[in-house]
């Protein structure tokens, strides 16, 4: 840990800056992980989790509309326009103006249901997702209903100001009234959550993601006080989730060997990088799936998964910018063979 750390630290609280602040005690953990001190780290990663033993009586296990959703305990490196928009959204929470409407939306795999969790986390709220499964019903009217049931639910909560209710995807029940492919009961749905919005306790925080903005009926974007853009992600901004996602994922697997510069020459070779989503499953299971035995496995894995066509190309690896030192752990192949096999090529 550095001295930069705890100013930024203190500085961070003072300003109110909680997303900036949890992502600073985030990178305190990966140091004392680095440097060998994981008990520490899983102890201060366990404080930012938000561990709560609140529990609202009113969905605590007596509805079939919500389940709970556990906070995330890594972070989530966001472009800075998301990130200020996140940061306005806590600011606005926390003085309680009243904005509390709020419509996630992009590409799969953004981000947007893991910064929900991060939200919950921040502000030290339960967070609950609405359950679509129990919700949408073959008979006519009846979706309706539910979604008028699941919304005095949430206006009847004992706490309301404890509490984060996701809508995750809510393009499966809102879709446009007006579209020539909606069917009559979907336009009845929509108009049951646009009168729910309508009649939201401003105590409650509203969260709702979509995949699908084009198909929202115009009327339902304008109940939302905000809709954040998820796509707004730089090649250089995924490369840092992909650092993050890399040093949370040693805290966690504490066997593997530290080689994050070519980590990052490996994940470069993607063209384009993908989303967080795509990029977690990728580093993932190519350190779940390695020889614990072989210190360097993972990163042979991670290799062959993003480019499965070149085998043990040499030349084109080191045409691609990897040393015969990198080369050697990647293919497992000693350095002066490597030389050899590229002065043949």
């Amino acid at each position: 840990m550095k001295k930069k750390n705890i100013i930024n630290l203190i500085k961070y609280h003072i300003e109110g800056n909680n997303l900036a602040f949890s992502d600073e005690a985030f990178e305190i953990a990966r140091d004392f992980n680095n440097n060998g001190n994981h008990q520490l780290a899983e102890y201060i990663q366990a404080l930012l989790s938000g561990t709560n033993t609140f529990m609202p009586q009113k969905l605590n296990g007596n509805s079939d509309y919500f389940r709970k959703i556990e906070y995330a305990n890594s972070s989530l490196p966001l472009p800075t326009p998301i990130a200020n928009d996140i940061k306005g959204i806590s600011n606005a929470i926390e003085q309680r103006s009243g904005v509390n409407k709020f419509l996630f939306s992009g590409s799969p795999g953004t981000g947007k249901t893991e910064t929900a969790k991060q939200l919950g986390r921040i502000l030290s709220r339960e967070l609950y997702a609405v359950d679509f499964n129990s919700i949408i019903d073959s008979k006519l009217g009846q979706t309706a209903k539910n979604i008028n049931d699941v919304f005095n639910e949430i206006n009847n909560l004992d706490y309301p100001d404890q509490i984060i209710i996701l809508f995750d995807e809510i393009d499966a029940i809102a879709m446009d009234r007006i579209s020539n492919h909606d069917l009559r009961e979907m336009g009845r749905a929509t108009t049951a959550v646009l009168k729910g919005l309508d009649e939201l306790n401003d105590s409650v925080v509203f969260i709702a993601t979509t995949n699908l903005l084009d198909t929202f009926d115009k009327a339902l974007l304008r109940r939302f006080d905000k809709v954040i853009d998820f796509n707004k992600y730089t090649q250089k901004d995924l490369l840092e989730v992909a650092k993050a996602i890399y040093n949370d994922f040693k805290i966690k697997f504490r066997n593997i060997k530290d080689n994050e510069k070519l980590f990052e020459k490996i994940i470069l070779t993607m063209k384009p990088i993908p989303y967080p989503g795509d990029l977690k499953n990728i580093i993932k299971t190519s350190i779940a799936f390695s020889n614990l035995n072989e210190d360097y496995d993972y990163l042979r894995r991670l290799f062959e998964c993003i480019n499965p066509d070149i085998g043990k190309n040499y030349k084109m690896m080191s045409d691609m910018g990897f040393t015969l030192r990198d080369i050697e752990i990647i293919t497992g192949v000693s350095k002066s063979q490597v030389s050899r096999e590229i002065q043949k090529a």
